[in-house]
């Protein structure tokens, strides 16, 4: 158990030391992300332009973890292109926290 316990010491310690890795989503960050790459479809406040795009708004689609909606982005779904070598994940799991602002 110990061992484990180091391990996991080590692993967050190196998550803090290397530049670039960030343990929390930056809302700010999401939102001028959100406004380059996702409003076009996804409207402005999350209220969607096209028929078949979440409201996020509403909730829609949020209800994921994180890391099931970080997978979908990089990868893309229906007519929503892959993010993948586009975005940083960190980026999108800016997005993702500025997306759960929205709910109303």
């Amino acid at each position: 158990m110990k061992f484990l316990s180091r391990i996991a010491s080590s692993v967050l310690a190196a998550a803090v030391l290397v530049p670039g890795t960030s343990l929390a989503a930056n809302v700010i960050a999401g939102q001028r992300i959100y406004s380059q790459h996702c409003i076009g479809c996804h409207g402005p406040g999350g209220h969607s332009a096209l028929p078949n795009a979440p409201h996020f708004s509403r909730g829609e689609r949020l209800m994921q973890p994180d890391m099931m909606l970080l997978a979908t982005i990089k990868a893309g779904k229906m007519t929503m292109p892959s993010f993948n070598g586009i975005l940083r994940d960190q980026e999108i799991l800016d997005v993702i926290a500025y997306l759960r602002t929205l709910q109303r």
